[in-house]
């Protein structure tokens, strides 16, 4: 079924509308949305890793998709059947950063299928909100959209994100019917030491936004052999307010004291501490990094880890630059998996 005219005039619309709510906020406009505000504010009760700032970030980068231009040439690349009936897909959504879900979402809707969601317990507020928004725009949504608390039933297909661990539960509960299953993966940024202050500073914003919970969050550098951390330290302290915020705080003490208590070696500045480690996936408040000798070796390493691992920050060609790890394209899908193209095949 095509993507109905109307539904990506109310995203459009609704693009616009974020946009607006978010210059008035910045501009202290005291005609900005009062209703909303409440919203975020009760979102930010309701999760308390869901601050103003990050809110407010994650509705900008929507804001600035959602325009006629970007939808279009997204939806360009895709064959869309004008026969098919539209399905009923069921979405699990993660509750890690604000709108987690929204790309999924957006994609069901603009594909001519119905949403049936169930909201992660951790991120409840927000999509409510914005889909009576959409629904104020375009009417004929209110019987496209359904959120649930309950299990999952009378679905034809499943997007589901989780961790290593839930997408097993996935798998059994899911695995008769078409899905996507999304399981744990971090981003990682490989370092030649030739990167300027700028470019280590923008690698901060791919470290701490959203405290580094998401996936497209930086939790682990690859540096060359003796590599300086001086200068990675200095350029991250433009971040250093980060550890007022007493969820993120009590991550890093709690880790510092692990750390000092089992004598790692460790690099600390006040508000992150850097390991020697393997692991891509570091807690709260920690960077893992690990040396590598040559950079061909470390490629092909990576290419190895291909399915643990959602983006990879460099100043090369075809890496995510530094700093744009949280502002992905409408055609930057989760773990590689073209959700469209799915939706579309049904």
């Amino acid at each position: 079924m095509a993507p109905d005219r109307n539904t990506i005039d109310a995203f459009v619309k609704l693009g616009k509308y974020l946009t607006d709510f978010c210059d008035k906020w910045y501009s202290g406009d005291s005609e900005v949305d009062s209703e909303f505000k409440e919203t975020i504010a009760r979102a930010g009760h309701h999760n308390g890793w869901f601050t103003e700032d990050n809110i407010l970030f994650s509705l900008q980068q929507w804001g600035d998709l959602l325009t006629a231009q970007n939808i279009t040439d997204w939806l360009y690349n895709y064959s869309f059947n004008s026969d098919s009936k539209p399905k009923t897909i069921g979405i699990v959504m993660a509750g890690n950063i604000p709108l987690v879900g929204f790309h999924d979402f957006l994609s069901v809707l603009l594909s001519g299928n119905k949403v049936l969601a169930k909201l992660s317990s951790n991120d409840k507020v927000l999509l409510p909100y914005i889909s009576n928004y959409l629904i104020e725009q375009e009417p004929s949504l209110v019987d496209k959209i359904e959120f649930t608390e309950d299990k999952l039933e009378n679905f034809d297909a499943v997007i589901a994100t989780g961790s290593n661990n839930t997408s097993r539960y996935f798998e059994y509960y899911f695995g008769k019917k078409p899905n996507i299953i999304r399981k744990n993966r971090n981003s990682v940024a490989v370092l030649t030491g030739n990167e300027n202050e700028e470019e280590l500073k923008a690698l901060g914003e791919d470290i701490f936004r959203y405290y580094g919970l998401g996936c497209r969050n930086v939790s682990k550098i690859f540096v060359p052999k003796n590599y300086d951390f001086d200068s990675l330290f200095n350029a991250l302290y433009h971040y250093k307010d980060i550890i007022h915020q007493h969820k993120y705080a009590n991550n890093y003490d709690y880790n510092k004291a692990v750390y000092l208590m089992s004598e790692f070696k460790i690099l600390d500045n006040g508000f992150l501490i850097l390991k020697e480690d393997e692991a891509l996936t570091s807690p709260i408040s920690a960077l893992f990094y690990s040396f590598y000798d040559d950079e061909s070796s470390l490629r092909n390493k990576l290419q190895e880890m291909d399915e643990q691992i959602q983006c990879v920050v460099s100043n090369q060609d075809n890496d995510v630059n530094f700093g744009d790890t949280q502002k992905p394209s409408l055609n930057d899908y989760a773990d590689g998996i073209d959700t469209m193209e799915f939706l579309l095949k049904l």
